[in-house]
């Protein structure tokens, strides 16, 4: 397959196009490490963004950080961290779970919308997105937002682009607002509960005014016990007040201990990949949203027809499965029908490729709002060169 890496942004336009003229189709990818991520594409050339690179423009002060496209997210990371600032929301790392390599870009946490366990909280990465460049399927460059947080328009187009996975535009620059990194942290771990009381438990810590960051729920596995942990950050003062006042309104659902600042690092990184049950490697993943008292629910439906591990994020509303023994069609047919009960959505995260070209992928869409998706494709990429199919078959 050909390579296409053009090194900036009026390089990206050219080769975009370039190839709608030619009506090539375009595996459009960062760093490459979420190759395994939707549906498998069939096209002509890979047209990566990883050498579009740098941070254009940083302001401490204003707390908004632009990058181009491919730059490496550990590199962003860095420079944050430098000033005791980060992004929000959290951007997960897929490479653990779809064993893939690479490195992740900053761009493609914008572009599918990654985002961690303080999504309940912070928002998604979309939230944190005040502008981009892009250039679209005619090779046409679009920009919107902006650079600072005064004076911004255009929102509603950087929102619409971010989790759009290439398929509409190939991201050039992405301009996030930040946030300080928090004196301290502490998680709250409760031991043993069921799935039913652990969300119970979480709601209430939610409902709470103790600004909660991080709400999980491990059910027992591998000889480890069921844990629930809950995450407060802040100054410290403020969160040895808060955890103490939590930990009593949670006394009802049994002992609450504190979990080790480094474990709980750990932990939560694992909870945030996705990585935190140990899935086998043979084992199928699929990542569903639904209303968190319905969590519960939902994963005893799947338990019935499916052998499979699960853990709850974002406070029950996350449920990340891995299910074994599903045969071709990855126990999708269990999972919508499961989904279908309670309302919410399904995606295939890990699968081999056969399969993920078998069955859909992303929450199949009804007929109108697949109408309205086929419509906005060929408006931002008429001759469907981006990423075609990567969402949705034929789209």
């Amino acid at each position: 397959m050909t390579a296409i890496a053009p090194a900036d942004e009026s390089q990206l336009a050219a080769a975009i196009a370039e190839a709608a003229a030619a009506r090539t189709p375009l595996a459009v990818e960062g760093g490459g490490t979420r190759r395994g991520l939707g549906r498998p594409t069939q096209t002509a050339a890979t047209l990566s963004t990883a050498a579009i690179s740098g941070v254009t423009l940083y302001e401490p002060t204003e707390l908004v950080i632009s990058a181009r496209a491919g730059t490496p997210l550990d590199e962003v990371e860095t420079l944050l961290a430098g000033n005791r600032q980060r992004l929000a929301f959290e951007p997960l790392d897929h490479r653990p779970l779809l064993h893939s390599s690479g490195t992740p870009t900053i761009g493609a946490a914008a572009a599918a919308n990654l985002s961690g366990s303080r999504r309940i909280q912070a928002g998604a990465a979309r939230d944190s997105l005040i502008g981009l460049r892009a250039v679209n399927g005619r090779g046409e460059v679009i920009k919107s937002g902006g650079r600072v947080m005064k004076n911004v328009t255009g929102y509603d187009l950087v929102k619409f682009l971010s989790g759009s996975y290439g398929t509409l535009a190939v991201f050039s620059e992405v301009t996030f607002k930040v946030v300080p990194v928090p004196e301290t942290e502490a998680t709250l771990v409760l031991t043993g509960l069921d799935d039913e009381a652990a969300v119970k438990a979480l709601s209430v810590a939610l409902t709470s005014p103790w600004s909660v960051t991080g709400a999980a729920h491990l059910p027992a596995m591998d000889q480890a016990p069921a844990r629930t942990l809950i995450r407060i950050d802040g100054f410290e003062p403020s969160v040895r007040e808060r955890t103490g006042k939590l930990a009593g309104a949670l006394a009802a659902f049994g002992a609450i201990e504190p979990l080790p600042e480094t474990d709980a690092a750990a932990l939560w990184q694992a909870v945030r990949d996705g990585t935190v049950f140990n899935p086998l490697k043979r084992a199928v993943i699929w990542r569903i949203s639904v209303r968190p008292g319905d969590g519960p629910r939902l994963v005893a439906e799947l338990r019935r027809a499916l052998p499979c591990r699960v853990f709850y994020d974002w406070g029950g509303g996350l449920v990340w499965v891995a299910a074994t023994d599903t045969g071709d069609s990855a126990g999708a047919l269990v999972v919508r029908d499961a989904v279908a009960l309670v309302g919410g959505h399904a995606t295939l995260v890990r699968a081999p490729d056969d399969v993920r070209v078998a069955v859909e992928v992303f929450e199949p869409q009804p007929a109108p709002v697949m109408d309205l998706t086929r419509r906005i494709k060929a408006t931002f990429d008429p001759e469907g060169i981006l990423n075609p199919g990567r969402m949705y078959a034929g789209v």
